[in-house]
């Protein structure tokens, strides 16, 4: 086992890593940049190097400062967390070239999915059903009406290395299909440096759903259920649960064991997750995040697991301290990401935190970095604490969600609490009859 971990993240995650590592009896290295030299995971960390000035591209996505920090302290493995470098295969392959381990997939299997089209094509072998939709990249306005032509519209138009929304445009119909087609490209162009896109049917009324899996590297691998992650707003998830209130058993069970098997197949090491669009009964593969995510305590809280501490143990050579036959899940868990955000425009609210308050009582997690005086910057995420809820049905998880908000609080900076608690008052809520697309139909008759 490990006896000292690199944390190359900050916020939240950061402070969620130092805490598995702490229960494991593992030192902790906390990086900073000069904006966070009093963030809280700086604090309880064991040691704390600074990496740079407040621009993440001089500090939390500086290779070298980082490799520095692990040479300086000793470190001999790095934890990303999620964001950053946490799916940056050219890093992991730096760590690897210098002796370290790097906590999460390979290289290999980070480059695999981190291209949509490779991923698709990869998932499709392997028996994961897929959107229909382009073979590959679309070169040009007439291959694009070529596709059109075969799939049909509407239809939605996907940057080959995009993420969060960007490099994505919907066309409804052949005469929306040039506009889509060459802003897609240039909003890839501009955010990740490869204008390629591809097409994919698009789906009127699905529901997000991701299947967590974690594997051992070795051939073996099982997953933890699913989240469903449909509230978003401009595709970025606000709220998430599971199970899915529209997932049964025999249908979580056929869906988790093909994206078992499929990583199990590609050898695939530690947590990941595998994205779908659920319509109509069938899933539909998007993507695969080749890292934790946000949302993975409400895995936590029904499976009874630490994740992050599984993660350690397997990049250590370690067996997975679990079987498939031991996940069974119990209950229902609920998330609110809280960011800094001044509602209803849901711009950033960076400042002071006067006063900080963390609910409590049976069943209530709050996993934040901040604490009173602490200012928060206004160079990263906006996301500032994760509300988290368990409870032996999704009823009652509902109503200790609401209990649990009604005790937060944070005050000194504009924050996103205020929509759960309109949210916790709709039907559709309530029921668990939302899609993708509810959330910002419902801002936008609130607004």
């Amino acid at each position: 086992m490990f006896k000292k971990i690199l944390i190359a993240n900050r916020g939240e995650i950061a402070l969620r890593i130092h805490r598995a590592c702490k229960e494991m009896g593992i030192a902790t290295v906390a990086v900073h940049s000069t904006a966070d030299a009093h963030a809280m995971h700086v604090r309880m960390a064991d040691e704390s190097v600074c990496i740079g000035p407040p621009p993440a591209t001089q500090s939390y996505l500086s290779v070298p400062n980082i490799i520095s920090a692990c040479e300086i302290t000793g470190a001999e493995a790095i934890h990303p967390g999620y964001g950053f470098l946490s799916e940056n295969a050219a890093f992991v392959q730096i760590v690897e070239d210098h002796g370290l381990t790097f906590i999460g997939p390979t290289s290999e299997h980070i480059r695999l999915m981190g291209d949509k089209i490779t991923a698709k094509e990869t998932m499709r072998d392997l028996g994961v059903p897929c959107v229909p939709g382009s073979d590959g990249g679309v070169p040009t306005l007439a291959a694009a009406q070529r596709v059109a032509g075969e799939v049909g519209f509407p239809l939605i138009v996907k940057a080959t290395a995009g993420g969060g929304g960007r490099g994505m445009k919907l066309a409804r119909g052949p005469e929306d299909l040039a506009q889509a087609f060459q802003t897609a490209r240039s909003e890839a162009k501009a955010a990740f440096g490869n204008d390629e896109v591809y097409l994919e049917r698009y789906l009127g009324r699905p529901r997000h759903i991701e299947i967590q899996v974690f594997g051992d590297g070795k051939g073996h691998a099982v997953h933890l259920g699913e989240r469903d992650c449909s509230l978003q707003r401009r595709h970025q998830k606000v709220f998430e649960e599971a199970p899915s209130p529209v997932i049964d058993a025999a249908t979580r069970a056929r869906i988790g064991k093909i994206c078992a098997e499929a990583v199990a197949r590609i050898n695939y090491a530690g947590a990941g997750t595998i994205e779908f669009l659920y319509e109509d009964g069938e899933f539909f593969f998007i993507e695969m995040n080749t890292r934790l995510q946000v949302e993975h305590p409400v895995t936590e809280a029904i499976y009874d697991v630490d994740i992050v501490q599984e993660q350690i143990r397997v990049a250590a050579g370690l067996p997975m301290s679990f079987t498939q036959d031991d996940l069974v899940p119990a209950g229902h868990a609920i998330e609110c990401r809280i960011n800094a955000e001044r509602l209803p425009q849901f711009t950033p609210s960076p400042g002071r935190i006067r006063t900080y308050y963390a609910p409590g009582g049976l069943g209530v997690r709050m996993d934040s970095a901040i604490y009173d005086g602490y200012v928060i910057p206004p160079y990263y995420d906006s996301l500032i604490g994760k509300l988290i809820v368990h409870a032996r049905t999704r009823d009652l998880a509902l109503a200790r969600l609401r209990r649990a908000l009604s005790e937060l609080i944070i005050d000194g900076v504009d924050n996103t609490m205020p929509l759960f608690h309109a949210l916790l008052d709709e039907p559709d809520l309530q029921s668990g009859r939302y899609d993708i697309h509810w959330l910002e139909k419902w801002l936008a008759r609130e607004s």
